[in-house]
């Protein structure tokens, strides 16, 4: 509550100047104070906190006991990347011992110039391609295929790349055919 002090109100008796007197005032500030108290709770408590971002992930069976199926795929809906030191990518489209027309190991670097405009190509044609032989559910399936010389950052970006691109089905898998191996050598030459 705020106090003002005002005095008796009246000046000296007898004859001189007449001086106002100085009047002290206090303000109470506690209505202020709890209400700055009670906007910083209503922010807190109305404002979303960031969340972690994460990105879903389909993990294998861990019962070793469960037989596994080998599963056929139309080769002309894959595209193998295979990561590589130094920030190094090589791409095909379908088997690397009998690529698509066009497909065979190509070079290609991370980013929106670089593997991402390879992969929304494929997304389009494939999906196409699905479309025309009557399967219009199907779609592009990568296979991601990193070598021991890649990075962690590098199995991350071309993830992100899968979730920027909407590639509907990818895995991320360790055999390498022998072809492959050749590959994946001649990547990481430069590394040793």
């Amino acid at each position: 509550m705020a106090e003002l002090n005002t005095g008796d109100g009246g000046g000296k008796k007898g004859g001189g100047k007449v001086r106002s007197k100085k009047q002290n005032s206090k303000v109470d500030l506690t209505a202020m104070v709890d209400l700055a108290f009670l906007l910083i709770t209503f922010f807190m408590l109305t404002t979303s906190l960031s969340k972690p971002q994460s990105m879903d992930l389909g993990l294998p069976d861990k019962n070793p006991e469960k037989p596994t199926e080998d599963i056929k795929v139309d080769q002309k809906r894959t595209l193998t990347i295979i990561l590589g030191a130094d920030n190094k990518i090589k791409w095909f489209h379908g088997l690397v011992d009998a690529p698509e027309p066009g497909g065979k190991p190509k070079d290609a670097i991370y980013g929106k110039d670089g593997i991402r405009q390879e992969l929304l190509k494929k997304v389009v044609s494939v999906h196409e391609y699905c479309v025309s032989i009557g399967k219009p559910k199907d779609g592009l399936i990568v296979i991601i295929k990193p070598t021991k010389k890649s990075s962690y950052r590098n199995l991350v970006d071309i993830l992100d790349e899968m979730a920027i691109c909407k590639v509907p089905t990818y895995a991320i898998v360790n055999d390498f055919l022998p072809l492959e191996n050749d590959l994946a050598k001649e990547m990481n030459k430069s590394a040793e």
